[in-house]
This record gives structure tokens, sequence and C-alpha cells, in this order.
């Protein structure tokens, strides 16, 4: 007897590739009259997009889009964005969702390096490829995407506008079945040195990642995403696919509603108007809202909002909970396409009161299904699971980026040991809890010791005068590198007492006496990155 145990399959049987073109048709299947929102400017169901996905791969194809080219999106949140996450994957095309927020030598690097063929633009950002077109190498085809009408001042060649290309094309496409293992996506990551890095992603990867999410998130308790909530991201859609949710709310045929660009007011409104119950956003957009006059008016009681991009602080939190927000961490990276973590409540948790419950929710939570992880030493080995020991984070999933695009040097890096390497520090409890605590290239070593710049920055927020906080390790002599405090005033305050309400949690053994900021240093804002993370690199370079 044989003790093969692979699958022998009879000679009609097909094995069905996992393409994200199930996605869209169990969402289109599910809920045909289900609405999808853009602001103020369009209504559309389901069903409507189901054809306008149909007719945007027509249009595409009649411009010349062919499989394995790369179509590029320069656009705000829009229903045009959401079409595009399925149109252009599905007929063998690449999608390269650009990040607008980089400088224009930037983008000029990103859009050569992805060799995009087709690049759909927003009126808005034709001044940044006027001024790099010359030296954009591979695009044959500009399409606008536009609404406002009229006549564009542009140097830039259009071959139609968007809606009028998808109003005139057949709703018939024949889409082909790919492998699932087709590239689907591409889009960039800023690091700290050096230029972006793409990363990309498969069918399968997408699907698989979808399918996590929906099992993560679907259910009972806190922070749940059902068929019956009304869905709104405020985070890009060139940010790792909007953290994959729009793929997710598609699967569950929710209600969408897509802000275009992020206005206080706007989003407000469009909370108000479309009772949008879940959101995702980096902190610095919470706490935004939360600070705006519009917003003391409104009961934001039942938002359920997942916070990722940087760590949430505890004191803004807390900020949230006591106005009724659902909130509460999510961790993962553009290489992991991103979702590894929620720190979704246990229900034993849920019963909690709220200071308890804001320590846990600003975690780095526990893995979603499919996720491995380990917290290691800088051999591999793993560190004990105490809550205590830190040590890289390193990770296996199904749907990690295989590597950097056309980067073989960093792609070895970043899977050294056959392990993704997140390059963030943390620790993991006897209950599985992970809190990151800090980045490798940001954890300051002074006096012989690890001092945490998280945990530094989360007490000094907990001073009722500081809105915004910051901590870097610079450069000292005796002691190898100290802490410095950048703060932005909430009201008027000096130095010192931060300085000693540090010293006091030091000396209650919260903080290590070696992480007592030198100095406070006073700022109208903190320098960020593209996509909202605190730029850290900026501020050592100013402070040296």
């Amino acid at each position: 007897m044989s003790n093969d145990l692979t699958i022998q399959r009879t000679a009609e049987a097909v094995e069905s590739p996992l393409l994200i073109n199930s996605i869209l048709e169990a969402g289109v299947r599910n809920a045909p009259d289900q609405e999808i929102v853009y602001a103020d400017q369009r209504r559309m169901t389901y069903r409507e997009m189901g054809e306008r996905v149909a007719r945007l791969a027509s249009a595409l194809q009649q411009q010349g889009v062919k499989p394995g080219d790369t179509v590029a999106v320069m656009d705000w949140d829009t229903h045009r964005y959401l079409e595009a996450f399925f149109a252009v994957p599905m007929m063998g095309a690449v999608l390269h969702t650009v990040n607008v927020r980089l400088s224009p030598e930037q983008i000029l690097y990103t859009i050569n390096h992805a060799e995009d063929d087709v690049i759909l633009v927003n009126r808005e950002f034709l001044p940044v490829l006027d001024q790099i077109k010359d030296r954009i190498e591979t695009v044959k085809t500009y399409i606008l995407l536009d609404d406002e009408g009229g006549d564009t001042d542009t140097a830039i060649d259009l071959a139609g506008e968007y809606e009028a290309l998808v109003a005139q094309a057949s709703a018939q496409f024949d889409f082909p079945e790919l492998d699932e293992n087709t590239r689907a996506t591409t889009f960039y990551t800023t690091g700290t040195t050096g230029l972006p890095k793409g990363v990309y992603f498969s069918h399968r990867q997408l699907v698989l990642h979808t399918f996590a999410g929906r099992a993560a998130l679907t259910g009972t308790g806190h922070g749940r995403f059902n068929q019956n909530d009304v869905y709104m991201p405020i985070t890009p859609m060139f940010h790792v696919h909007a953290w994959g949710v729009p793929f997710v709310a598609t699967l569950l045929g929710v209600k969408q509603v897509y802000p275009g660009r992020y206005v206080p007011e706007t989003l407000l409104k469009l909370l108000l108007t479309e009772k949008v119950t879940f959101s995702h956003c980096v902190p610095t957009i919470i706490q935004m809202l939360l600070q705006s006059e519009a917003v003391k008016s409104i009961d934001l009681s039942g938002w359920k909002v997942i916070i990722g991009g940087s760590a949430l602080p505890k004191p803004l939190a807390q900020s949230a909970l006591e106005r009724g927000i659902d909130i509460y961490s999510g961790y993962g990276m553009s290489e992991t396409c991103p979702l590894i973590s929620l720190a979704l409540l246990t229900p034993e948790l849920e019963q909690a009161d709220l200071e308890t419950q804001a320590d846990y929710r600003t975690r780095t939570g526990r893995p979603v299904p499919m996720v491995q992880w380990r917290i290691v030493d800088g051999d591999m080995n793993d560190v004990p699971h105490d809550g205590k020991s830190q040590g890289e984070l390193v990770l296996r999933a199904p749907w990690l980026t295989q590597g950097y695009l056309k980067d073989e040097s960093n792609s070895q890096e970043l899977w050294r040991g056959g392990w993704m390497h997140t390059g963030d520090i943390g620790v993991i409890d006897a209950d599985g809890w992970l809190k990151i605590t800090d980045r490798i290239k940001d954890v300051i070593k002074t006096g012989g010791e690890w001092v945490s710049s998280l945990d530094l920055e989360s007490l000094i927020l907990q001073h009722d005068a500081v809105r915004e906080c910051a901590v870097v390790g610079v450069p000292d002599e005796k002691w190898g590198e100290r802490p410095v405090a950048l703060v932005v005033k909430g009201a008027d305050v000096e130095a010192q007492p931060i300085i000693d309400m540090v010293a006091g949690y030091a000396e209650k053994g919260m903080i290590s006496r070696y992480g007592i900021p030198d100095r406070v240093v006073f700022v109208e804002e903190l320098p960020r990155t593209s996509v909202g993370k605190l730029d850290k690199k900026k501020m050592r370079a100013e402070l040296v």
C-alpha cells in the first residue's frame, strides 16, 4: 500500500485559483442593492460597481492595457480607486498605488521603477506630473480623474476623462482565469534611509489576507466588523490597500463611504449623515478630529476605530473611550499586507474599567489567524514570553511580501533566516499579548540600558499641557545616548515640570532612571513621514 498522501485529482476536476474576482463576486451577489458612496459626488449600488469594474477593464483594454502591464493610480479615496482595486488586477495587470504625499522626485522614482504603462491621475496631481513628465520613462497613457470639469492646465497629453471612458466602454469583459500567484499590486514603502522600496502581493495573498481579516474582525463583542456596519476608511487607499479593509468590506457587502481628501469637517459630516460605524486611521487623525470644535456637539458613541501606523498613546485612547469611541490598536507593516494583530479584548477585559481597557487596547495585540510570530534575540533564539524579555519580532504568514521589487540585497535581509524581520522590538506576555516597545533604530541605548522611546512618550503624554510628544536619542560622550523629548504644547508649560513628572515615574519603577530626559524641546509641530508616522530621523538630525 502506498504511503503517498498527495491528492489524486479526477481527470475533469478543477482546482479553482484564489483570485480577487471572488471577493467582488461575493459582494455583488450577496448585497446587490447595498450602497457605495463617494463623499457628496456619487452613490451607486454593488450591482452598479460590478458593471463599472467591467467597464473600466474594457476602457483600459481600449487604451492598450494588456496582462502584465502596470496601471498606476494617483487619487484621493474615491469610488474610482475601489473600482481600480478590482478591475486592474482582475484583467491580469498590476495595480501600482502611488503615494501622492511623496516628493515629486520620489514619485518619479516609483513610477519608473515600477515601469508604469498607464497613470490614472486626479486633476490635483497634474502639476506634480508636469514637473517630472520629461523624465518619466515607460508611461504611454494618462487618464484624467476629475470631480470638477472644465479645462485642464497641463502639458500632459490626456487620453480622456475616467467617467467618460467608463461610460462609453462595454459592460461585458471576459476576465481571464489567472494563476493565483500572479502579481496583483505594487506600492512603495519609504524607510529612514535610501530610496523607496517596492513591495508586491499576489491574488492569492490578497484573498488569504481578506479571509483572515474577516475571520479576525467579524463576530460578537467590541470592535467587530459585521454586515450591518457602515465602513469609511480614513487611511489612504495608496497605503497598503487602505490596510486591506476595502476588500473585507466588499466581501461582507457592507455600505462603504469614501471621503475623498481628508478634511475634518467632511469626515465628521459623513460620519453623521452616512451613519458610519467602522473606520481605521493613524493616531494623528483621531487626535485631530477629537480636538476640532465641530466634534464637541457630535455623539461619537458606537464608532469603532482601529488605530495603526504608529503606537496608540494611552491618553489618546482614554480620551476616545470617554467619548464612547470603541478604539483599539492594529499592527502591521507595508511588507505584511498589512494585518498581523489586533488588540481586541477578551470578554473578561471588556468588563474592566476604562484605564485597564486602555492599557490593553493600546498594546500591539494578539495575532490574527494564520500568523506565526516569534520574539528573538540577535542569534534568532526565542526569548521568554514573560512580558519583560525584549527581542525583535519576526513573522510568517501566507500573505507576507516575498521580497522587494528588483532589490535582491534588501529582500535577503528582510527574510534572513527564513522569517520576515520587522525591525520592531517587543515583548510577549504569558497570555500571548504582544507589546511593541520600539523600533530597533529608535530604541535609546543609554547608561548600558535600553530605554523605550514609546514608553517615555506615553508617560510624557500624561501631562495635561502636552498635546503631542516624540522622544529620540541623541549622542552623548558619557552615556552613549540620552533621551530628548520634543513636545507640542496644548497649554502653557515649562520643561522642568515635565522632566520632574518623568522622574516621579522613575522613582515608582515605571521607567529606568536613565530614561529621564535631559531636555524638553518645544516645537510647533512634529515632523512626519508621507503616511503620518513620526519622522524620528529628521528629529535626530535637527537636534544634533
